[in-house]
């Protein structure tokens, strides 16, 4: 049997043996449980706004997404924090737990998946002008794909925390940029003017970065970093354009193509969003290998 190594972990250890390895009961106020994970504070933030019940459906679904933006922007910061310092492996290493992420994220709109027009159109009136278009945390992730714009700022100047997150996730580099700069230092030829866009604007595709990224691919043998970075880049990618399809095939079933609660034209607006390539070299070589 190992021995603790901790206090704490002598502390269960001895807290089993007294009990015979039977769970603890008895708990002076709420449990450990509830107090660390904010449970009570968590289960009162459901509050439907009408009688529909697949209202609740879609709040906890809302709720959910906007968590797991959170978590997966803290992965997709930490693997470009290790692209600035060189190590490929950390970043692979992020860029696949943030993939897991992703797939969870792609299967929440199975949550709505059923939800019927008629469902729908009995609380989309509460909403009022609610919008996805207005998450901050998911526009957050936009920005650290690239699409940064200064425009898409302009809705949360009245929020000083998610109008500061947004600022400077507009400043620093994005994941895409991050790579192209280990590019650079590794001696492969991308150009000036990808290395130093605009970050008030979407990152726009450039020939130049396309010959860079063949030239990864050249050698496509596990050895060679850059092209397993290359890779998890573009399962990345793939992701993201997964879960803007279920977000279409969503709207599309329970509203068709109703203007949005946000104002945009909906349906139109989302197909556009869902055909944009992310990382969009990584695609288009793929034609020319």
């Amino acid at each position: 049997m190992p021995i603790p190594s901790t206090a704490a972990e002598r502390r269960r250890a001895e807290r089993a043996a007294r009990s015979g390895g039977e769970p603890e009961l008895e708990f002076a106020g709420g449990t450990p449980y509830a107090r660390y994970g904010a449970i009570d504070t968590l289960l009162d933030l459901q509050r439907p706004r009408t009688a529909e019940p697949s209202e609740t459906s879609f709040i906890i679904a809302t709720q959910v997404m906007e968590l797991l933006f959170s978590l997966l922007a803290e992965h997709w910061e930490r693997a470009r924090e290790a692209m600035e310092r060189d190590d490929t492996a950390a970043a692979v290493a992020e860029l696949r737990r943030g993939a897991r992420v992703q797939d969870v994220l792609v299967s929440s709109w199975d949550l709505l998946a059923d939800l019927s027009p008629t469902e729908f159109s009995r609380f989309r009136d509460a909403l009022g002008d609610a919008s996805g278009f207005q998450s901050h945390t998911y526009r957050r992730l936009e920005f650290l794909l690239g699409n940064t714009s200064a425009a898409m700022v302009r809705p949360h100047r009245g929020s000083p925390r998610a109008r500061a997150e947004l600022e400077r996730a507009m400043e620093e580099p994005g994941l895409y940029d991050a790579a192209l700069g280990l590019l650079a230092r590794r001696g492969l030829p991308v150009p000036d003017e990808a290395l130093r866009r605009d970050r008030t604007r979407p990152y726009a595709e450039h020939p130049g970065v396309r010959e860079a990224w063949a030239r990864v691919y050249a050698d496509d043998t596990p050895g060679n970093d850059l092209f397993v970075l290359a890779e998890a880049l573009l399962d990345t990618a793939e992701r993201v354009t997964r879960w803007r399809q279920r977000h279409l095939a969503a709207v599309k079933r329970s509203m068709g193509a109703k203007p949005g609660t946000g104002g945009s034209n909906g349906l139109r607006w989302l197909a556009a969003n869902a055909a944009e390539d992310v990382f969009p070299e990584l695609w288009s070589l793929r034609t020319e290998l």
